[in-house]
């Protein structure tokens, strides 16, 4: 059973749902409308400087101020990553789907610290296989062939589970290669 604040999410409505949940996909979908239209569909009430603020803690606003219109830049479909819109709606619920596998390590750390202001008191789902972006968390879910093979703290499933302890001795050697 999955609940949000004790409550079966099977018995409650699809659109109330949605309000619960903020979702930053690795391929961000973006309209043919201004970066400040695109950032504010995640609250569409939301003031220019509600848009500009959530920009910031996403790590964009360096690269929207470089930009000829800044924030009323058309940027065309697909035209950019930018994640505002979902920091912008405050759920409390997060869901960050590999929103850092196509980073460079300098945006991905902009990115990251953002993050951390935008999640306090939040529920911050993670789907990544960059480890090192999941270290901290609460509770590490490793899945293996669509089931759940353990789930702890890092150094817990480094003791308890194959594949993660795998995993992360991939990602090291990784790290530590000289090209």
């Amino acid at each position: 059973t999955v609940e949000i604040g004790g409550t079966d999410i099977r018995e409650i409505h699809t659109d109330s749902l949605f309000k619960y949940v903020s979702i930053v996909f690795q391929e961000v979908i973006l309209f043919n409308t201004s970066i400040m239209e695109n950032i504010r569909l995640g609250r569409l009430d939301a003031s220019d400087e509600e848009v500009i603020r959530a920009a910031k803690l996403a790590g964009c606003n360096e690269f929207v101020s470089r930009l000829p219109d800044t924030y009323q830049t058309i940027i065309g479909e697909n035209g950019a990553k930018i994640s505002g819109g979902a920091i912008l709606k405050d759920a409390p619920i997060i869901i960050l789907d590999e929103i850092a596998a196509s980073l460079d390590v300098e945006t991905e750390v902009q990115i990251q610290t953002g993050l951390n202001h935008l999640i306090q008191g939040k529920t911050v789902i993670v789907i990544s296989h960059r480890l090192k972006s999941i270290e901290n968390a609460d509770k590490i879910v490793v899945m293996k062939a669509g089931m759940v093979e353990a789930c702890g703290k890092h150094a817990h499933l480094l003791k308890q589970s194959p594949t993660y302890r795998k995993m992360i001795e991939k990602s090291n050697l990784a790290e530590k290669f000289n090209y």
